[in-house]
Protein backbone atom coordinates (compact mmCIF):
# COMPACT_ATOMS: atom_id res chain seq x y z
CA UNK A 1 0.00 0.00 0.00
CA UNK A 2 1.34 3.50 -0.27
CA UNK A 3 1.66 6.15 1.78
CA UNK A 4 -0.89 8.39 0.54
CA UNK A 5 -3.10 5.23 0.74
CA UNK A 6 -1.91 4.89 4.70
CA UNK A 7 -2.28 8.39 5.13
CA UNK A 8 -6.23 9.01 3.75
CA UNK A 9 -7.51 5.67 5.88
CA UNK A 10 -5.07 7.86 9.23
CA UNK A 11 -7.44 10.33 8.01
CA UNK A 12 -10.65 8.53 8.09
CA UNK A 13 -9.98 6.44 11.40
CA UNK A 14 -9.19 9.99 13.09
CA UNK A 15 -12.80 11.40 11.36
CA UNK A 16 -14.03 8.51 12.92
CA UNK A 17 -15.02 7.64 9.20
CA UNK A 18 -13.52 4.18 9.44
CA UNK A 19 -12.93 1.68 12.93
CA UNK A 20 -10.28 0.63 14.01
CA UNK A 21 -10.85 -3.02 12.79
CA UNK A 22 -11.16 -1.85 9.56
CA UNK A 23 -8.20 0.22 9.60
CA UNK A 24 -6.00 -2.48 10.48
CA UNK A 25 -7.68 -4.76 8.14
CA UNK A 26 -6.72 -2.72 5.52
CA UNK A 27 -3.26 -1.43 6.28
CA UNK A 28 -2.43 -4.96 6.46
CA UNK A 29 -3.73 -6.75 4.07
CA UNK A 30 -1.65 -8.84 1.70
CA UNK A 31 0.06 -7.85 -1.69
CA UNK A 32 -0.59 -11.37 -2.72
CA UNK A 33 -3.37 -13.28 -3.03
CA UNK A 34 -2.19 -16.83 -3.06
CA UNK A 35 -5.01 -19.33 -5.25
CA UNK A 36 -3.20 -22.45 -5.14
CA UNK A 37 -1.28 -22.40 -8.76
CA UNK A 38 -0.71 -19.02 -8.93
CA UNK A 39 0.17 -16.07 -6.81
CA UNK A 40 -2.00 -13.20 -8.07
CA UNK A 41 0.11 -9.82 -7.40
CA UNK A 42 -2.91 -7.40 -5.97
CA UNK A 43 -0.13 -4.89 -5.56
CA UNK A 44 1.38 -4.18 -9.30
CA UNK A 45 -0.98 -1.31 -10.09
CA UNK A 46 0.78 0.82 -6.70
CA UNK A 47 4.04 -0.19 -8.05
CA UNK A 48 3.12 -0.06 -12.17
CA UNK A 49 -0.21 1.73 -12.61
CA UNK A 50 -2.36 -1.10 -14.26
CA UNK A 51 -2.82 -4.81 -12.56
CA UNK A 52 -1.73 -7.87 -13.38
CA UNK A 53 -2.99 -8.98 -16.23
CA UNK A 54 -3.73 -13.03 -17.07
CA UNK A 55 -2.12 -15.23 -20.18
CA UNK A 56 -4.53 -17.56 -20.45
CA UNK A 57 -2.77 -20.75 -22.06
CA UNK A 58 -1.66 -23.37 -20.17
CA UNK A 59 -4.13 -22.59 -17.34
CA UNK A 60 -7.53 -24.34 -16.41
CA UNK A 61 -10.54 -22.32 -16.29
CA UNK A 62 -11.16 -23.26 -12.32
CA UNK A 63 -7.36 -21.35 -11.65
CA UNK A 64 -8.56 -18.54 -14.07
CA UNK A 65 -11.55 -17.86 -11.70
CA UNK A 66 -9.85 -17.84 -9.04
CA UNK A 67 -7.13 -15.40 -10.24
CA UNK A 68 -9.88 -13.12 -11.60
CA UNK A 69 -11.64 -13.24 -8.57
CA UNK A 70 -9.01 -12.29 -6.58
CA UNK A 71 -8.84 -9.33 -8.49
CA UNK A 72 -12.29 -8.20 -8.62
CA UNK A 73 -12.22 -8.45 -5.05
CA UNK A 74 -10.00 -5.78 -5.24
CA UNK A 75 -12.31 -3.45 -7.55
CA UNK A 76 -9.78 -4.33 -10.62
CA UNK A 77 -10.84 -4.48 -14.12
CA UNK A 78 -9.68 -7.82 -15.64
CA UNK A 79 -7.80 -8.78 -18.45
CA UNK A 80 -7.49 -11.71 -20.20
CA UNK A 81 -5.28 -12.23 -23.28
CA UNK A 82 -5.30 -15.39 -25.93
CA UNK A 83 -8.65 -16.75 -24.11
CA UNK A 84 -9.38 -19.35 -26.04
CA UNK A 85 -13.39 -19.76 -27.78
CA UNK A 86 -14.08 -22.52 -25.11
CA UNK A 87 -12.28 -20.89 -21.89
CA UNK A 88 -14.58 -18.03 -22.66
CA UNK A 89 -17.96 -19.43 -22.99
CA UNK A 90 -17.00 -21.34 -19.34
CA UNK A 91 -15.91 -17.81 -18.11
CA UNK A 92 -18.54 -16.07 -19.23
CA UNK A 93 -21.03 -18.48 -17.23
CA UNK A 94 -19.82 -17.64 -14.12
CA UNK A 95 -18.79 -13.70 -14.83
CA UNK A 96 -21.47 -12.70 -17.63
CA UNK A 97 -20.37 -8.75 -16.94
CA UNK A 98 -17.74 -9.60 -19.04
CA UNK A 99 -17.00 -9.41 -22.78
CA UNK A 100 -15.28 -11.25 -25.00
CA UNK A 101 -13.50 -10.28 -28.25
CA UNK A 102 -13.38 -13.43 -30.18
CA UNK A 103 -11.10 -12.00 -33.17
CA UNK A 104 -8.57 -10.70 -30.57
CA UNK A 105 -9.02 -13.34 -27.96
CA UNK A 106 -9.45 -10.97 -25.33
CA UNK A 107 -11.94 -11.09 -21.92
CA UNK A 108 -12.25 -8.28 -20.24
CA UNK A 109 -14.24 -8.09 -16.71
CA UNK A 110 -15.23 -4.83 -15.12
CA UNK A 111 -15.77 -4.74 -11.36
CA UNK A 112 -18.05 -4.42 -9.36
CA UNK A 113 -18.20 -0.68 -8.56
CA UNK A 114 -15.60 0.62 -10.83
CA UNK A 115 -14.18 4.07 -9.70
CA UNK A 116 -16.25 6.51 -11.24
CA UNK A 117 -14.02 7.91 -14.51
CA UNK A 118 -12.27 11.03 -13.70
CA UNK A 119 -12.81 14.05 -16.28
CA UNK A 120 -10.35 15.06 -18.69
CA UNK A 121 -8.59 12.99 -21.61
CA UNK A 122 -7.28 9.64 -21.29
CA UNK A 123 -4.80 10.08 -24.38
CA UNK A 124 -5.36 8.14 -27.59
CA UNK A 125 -4.05 5.69 -29.52
CA UNK A 126 -4.39 4.71 -32.85
CA UNK A 127 -4.00 0.95 -34.21
CA UNK A 128 -3.58 0.48 -37.65
CA UNK A 129 -2.87 -2.61 -39.83
CA UNK A 130 -1.35 -3.79 -42.68
CA UNK A 131 -3.55 -6.04 -44.01
CA UNK A 132 -6.60 -7.92 -42.73
CA UNK A 133 -4.83 -10.93 -41.35
CA UNK A 134 -2.79 -9.19 -38.91
CA UNK A 135 -6.36 -7.95 -37.32
CA UNK A 136 -6.27 -10.67 -34.67
CA UNK A 137 -2.98 -9.46 -33.11
CA UNK A 138 -4.16 -5.84 -33.69
CA UNK A 139 -7.67 -6.51 -31.93
CA UNK A 140 -5.50 -7.56 -28.87
CA UNK A 141 -3.73 -4.23 -29.01
CA UNK A 142 -6.74 -2.31 -29.37
CA UNK A 143 -8.17 -4.02 -26.46
CA UNK A 144 -5.74 -3.56 -23.79
CA UNK A 145 -5.60 -0.04 -24.97
CA UNK A 146 -8.88 0.57 -23.99
CA UNK A 147 -8.29 -1.45 -20.53
CA UNK A 148 -5.56 1.06 -19.95
CA UNK A 149 -7.80 4.01 -20.20
CA UNK A 150 -6.89 5.36 -23.52
CA UNK A 151 -9.25 5.80 -26.38
CA UNK A 152 -8.33 3.58 -29.15
CA UNK A 153 -9.00 3.93 -32.86
CA UNK A 154 -8.28 0.98 -35.81
CA UNK A 155 -7.11 1.25 -38.94
CA UNK A 156 -7.58 -1.65 -41.03
CA UNK A 157 -5.93 -2.62 -44.59
CA UNK A 158 -3.49 0.09 -45.37
CA UNK A 159 -0.51 -2.10 -45.66
CA UNK A 160 2.48 -0.64 -48.18
CA UNK A 161 0.57 -2.20 -51.17
CA UNK A 162 -1.76 0.18 -51.68
CA UNK A 163 -0.10 3.24 -50.63
CA UNK A 164 -2.84 5.52 -51.08
CA UNK A 165 -5.12 3.74 -48.46
CA UNK A 166 -2.74 4.93 -45.64
CA UNK A 167 -2.66 8.78 -46.99
CA UNK A 168 -6.55 8.75 -46.92
CA UNK A 169 -5.92 8.44 -42.62
CA UNK A 170 -3.13 11.37 -42.08
CA UNK A 171 -5.37 13.16 -40.24
CA UNK A 172 -6.43 10.49 -37.78
CA UNK A 173 -2.01 9.25 -37.63
CA UNK A 174 -1.45 12.52 -36.95
CA UNK A 175 -3.67 13.21 -33.90
CA UNK A 176 -2.44 9.98 -31.97
CA UNK A 177 -0.89 10.25 -29.00
CA UNK A 178 0.75 6.85 -30.07
CA UNK A 179 0.72 4.51 -32.83
CA UNK A 180 0.51 0.55 -33.00
CA UNK A 181 1.49 -0.93 -36.06
CA UNK A 182 0.57 -4.59 -36.84
CA UNK A 183 2.62 -6.15 -39.98
CA UNK A 184 3.63 -9.45 -41.30
CA UNK A 185 5.17 -10.04 -44.76
CA UNK A 186 8.11 -7.84 -44.75
CA UNK A 187 7.16 -5.33 -42.34
CA UNK A 188 7.49 -2.50 -44.05
CA UNK A 189 4.39 -0.28 -42.83
CA UNK A 190 5.60 0.94 -39.54
CA UNK A 191 8.45 2.91 -41.00
CA UNK A 192 6.26 4.62 -43.43
CA UNK A 193 3.84 5.69 -40.53
CA UNK A 194 6.52 6.61 -38.64
CA UNK A 195 7.66 8.97 -41.56
CA UNK A 196 4.51 10.95 -41.49
CA UNK A 197 3.85 11.27 -37.45
CA UNK A 198 5.55 13.07 -34.42
CA UNK A 199 4.70 10.63 -32.05
CA UNK A 200 6.14 7.19 -30.97
CA UNK A 201 5.26 4.13 -33.33
CA UNK A 202 4.78 0.78 -31.65
CA UNK A 203 5.90 -2.13 -34.38
CA UNK A 204 4.39 -4.91 -33.55
CA UNK A 205 5.18 -7.96 -36.13
CA UNK A 206 2.95 -10.76 -36.95
CA UNK A 207 4.16 -14.31 -38.21
CA UNK A 208 1.72 -13.44 -41.22
CA UNK A 209 3.39 -14.61 -44.29
CA UNK A 210 4.78 -17.27 -46.69
CA UNK A 211 7.99 -19.32 -45.90
CA UNK A 212 10.79 -16.85 -46.52
CA UNK A 213 8.77 -14.86 -43.74
CA UNK A 214 10.01 -17.32 -41.19
CA UNK A 215 7.01 -17.20 -38.91
CA UNK A 216 7.53 -13.27 -38.37
CA UNK A 217 10.74 -13.05 -38.32
CA UNK A 218 11.25 -11.18 -41.25
CA UNK A 219 9.08 -8.59 -40.41
CA UNK A 220 10.75 -8.64 -36.84
CA UNK A 221 14.69 -7.70 -38.46
CA UNK A 222 12.69 -5.19 -40.80
CA UNK A 223 10.96 -3.23 -38.34
CA UNK A 224 14.37 -3.33 -35.96
CA UNK A 225 15.94 -1.66 -39.16
CA UNK A 226 13.73 1.26 -39.59
CA UNK A 227 15.03 4.15 -40.56
CA UNK A 228 12.16 6.00 -38.77
CA UNK A 229 13.58 7.41 -35.38
CA UNK A 230 10.52 7.13 -33.70
CA UNK A 231 9.98 3.51 -34.73
CA UNK A 232 9.91 0.84 -31.97
CA UNK A 233 9.67 -2.79 -31.76
CA UNK A 234 8.03 -5.57 -29.86
CA UNK A 235 7.80 -9.24 -30.20
CA UNK A 236 6.19 -11.38 -32.67
CA UNK A 237 2.28 -11.33 -32.44
CA UNK A 238 2.66 -9.39 -29.16
CA UNK A 239 -0.30 -7.08 -29.60
CA UNK A 240 -0.63 -6.82 -26.03
CA UNK A 241 2.71 -5.32 -25.26
CA UNK A 242 1.74 -2.86 -28.35
CA UNK A 243 -1.15 -2.02 -26.45
CA UNK A 244 0.12 -1.55 -23.19
CA UNK A 245 3.02 0.59 -23.98
CA UNK A 246 0.86 2.99 -25.89
CA UNK A 247 -1.97 3.14 -23.42
CA UNK A 248 0.88 3.84 -21.15
CA UNK A 249 2.45 6.65 -23.12
CA UNK A 250 -1.41 7.82 -24.03
CA UNK A 251 -1.89 8.27 -20.41
CA UNK A 252 1.03 10.17 -19.85
CA UNK A 253 1.19 12.84 -22.86
CA UNK A 254 -2.84 13.38 -21.80
CA UNK A 255 -1.86 14.48 -18.27
CA UNK A 256 1.04 16.65 -19.70
CA UNK A 257 -1.71 18.28 -21.45
CA UNK A 258 -3.88 18.78 -19.25
CA UNK A 259 -1.19 20.69 -17.37
CA UNK A 260 -1.00 18.21 -14.27
CA UNK A 261 2.09 16.47 -13.02
CA UNK A 262 2.56 12.84 -13.91
CA UNK A 263 -0.01 10.71 -12.22
CA UNK A 264 1.31 8.40 -9.69
CA UNK A 265 0.88 4.29 -10.45
CA UNK A 266 -2.25 4.02 -8.09
CA UNK A 267 -4.10 6.83 -9.27
CA UNK A 268 -3.55 5.69 -13.09
CA UNK A 269 -4.63 2.58 -11.52
CA UNK A 270 -8.17 4.34 -10.46
CA UNK A 271 -8.60 5.83 -13.86
CA UNK A 272 -8.11 2.11 -15.46
CA UNK A 273 -10.64 0.26 -13.42
CA UNK A 274 -13.36 2.19 -15.03
CA UNK A 275 -11.58 2.28 -19.13
CA UNK A 276 -13.63 -1.00 -20.23
CA UNK A 277 -16.17 -0.85 -22.96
Amino acid sequence: MRPEQVEQLARQLLAGELSLEAFTQQVARPGIADVGQAQVDLDRPNRCGFPEVVYAPGKSVEVMEKIFQALLERQTEVLATRVSPEQAAQLLTRFPQGRYNEIGRVLRIPPPQPTPKPPGPQGRVVVVTAGTTDLPVAEEARETALWTGAEAILIQDVGVAGPHRLLAHLDTLRSADCIVVVAGMEGALPGVVGGHVPCPVIAVPTSVGYGASFGGVAALLSMLNSCAANVVVVNIDAGFKGGYVAGLIAQKLAHARAGSSAPSPSSLSEQKTSAHS
